[in-house]
């Protein structure tokens, strides 16, 4: 198998290993409320992207763009910028059982949007080089904008039971904290097809 990787996946894989450890190390400071934890988890994350932005140029450079560089690319994605910013979030204090439904909608959005991509790259225009001229739906890294704001809110000590915005109670069983539909909105985002998004 590892005979069909060329050096852009296996760049790739490392923006999935960047994500896969920020998991863990979210889940960590869960378990020891060290924020040393929750640092090196929030900087994997934008590491990751640049293993993203990296491998495609490597890609391209050396022509061994190919169908399983794609689907392995969409798969790491989601990792880094799909179930990472999530658990990171959960991490953070956005734990209700509300909470939790917006992140999985935020997850699945993420899911829709690369499997969408990876069906209709072959239509989309693309210029000499092979790169599309636009993303339908903003692309999964835009979730990195709400890691940015996390990691303010941490270094300012607004995180657990100090998020901004508080929790609203809609009963007694069902709780949610208004900061979570950030991740709502840039879920929807993603899946939007009438976003289109410039690539650079």
């Amino acid at each position: 198998m590892y005979s069909n990787f060329h050096l852009a996946d296996i760049i790739t894989l490392a923006n999935g290993a960047c994500g896969s450890s920020s998991i863990f190390l979210s889940i960590q400071y869960m378990i020891t409320k060290d924020e040393n934890f929750l640092w090196m988890s929030l900087l994997l994350m934008p590491l990751g992207m640049m293993f993203d932005l990296f491998d495609g140029k490597v890609a391209r450079w050396r022509r061994t763009a190919s169908i399983l560089g794609q689907e392995l690319d969409s798969l790491a994605d989601l990792v880094s910028f799909g179930v990472a910013p999530a658990v990171c979030a959960f991490a953070v204090g956005l734990r209700t059982f509300l909470d939790s439904i917006i992140l999985i909608i935020f997850i699945s959005c993420g899911i829709a949007r690369l499997a969408r991509y990876n069906a209709t790259i072959a239509s989309l225009p693309k210029d000499r080089s092979g790169k599309v001229h636009y993303f339908e739906g903003t692309p999964i890294p835009t979730s990195l904008c709400i890691i940015a704001l996390i990691a303010y809110l941490v270094k300012n000590g607004h995180i657990e039971e100090n998020i901004p915005g508080g929790i609203i109670k809609l009963s007694i069983n069902f709780t949610f904290h208004p900061f979570v539909l950030l991740y709502g909105i840039i879920g929807i985002a993603m899946v939007s097809k009438t976003l289109r998004i410039p690539k650079i």
